[in-house]
C-alpha cells in the first residue's frame, strides 16, 4: 500500500479557500436577503412586542399582505 502525501501547506490552503468562498457565499446569500426585506418581519414582530405589548401580532402572511397593499397604495416610495 502506498501512501501519497501532499506536499506541506496545500491542504490548509485548501480549506481556506473553501472556508472564504463559503462566507463569500454567506455574504451574497445575506445582502439578497436584506434587498428582498427577508427579515422584516422579524423586526416587525420585535418592534410590536418591545413598543406595543398589547397589540396583536399578525401572521406573515398578514403582514405581507399589508405591506404590499401600502406599498401599491403609497407608490411613491419605489423606484419604478
Amino acid at each position: 500500500m502506498t501512501v501519497h502525501v501532499a506536499p506541506h501547506g496545500s491542504r490548509s490552503a485548501a480549506v481556506r479557500g473553501l472556508r472564504a468562498a463559503r462566507r463569500g457565499c454567506a455574504a451574497a446569500v445575506w445582502w439578497f436577503n436584506s434587498i428582498l426585506g427577508g427579515q422584516d418581519y422579524r423586526r416587525y414582530v420585535d418592534h410590536l412586542a418591545r413598543n406595543h405589548p398589547g397589540c396583536a401580532v399578525p401572521t406573515e402572511r398578514e403582514y405581507w399582505r399589508t405591506r404590499h397593499a401600502d406599498a401599491d397604495n403609497n407608490p411613491t416610495n419605489r423606484c419604478c
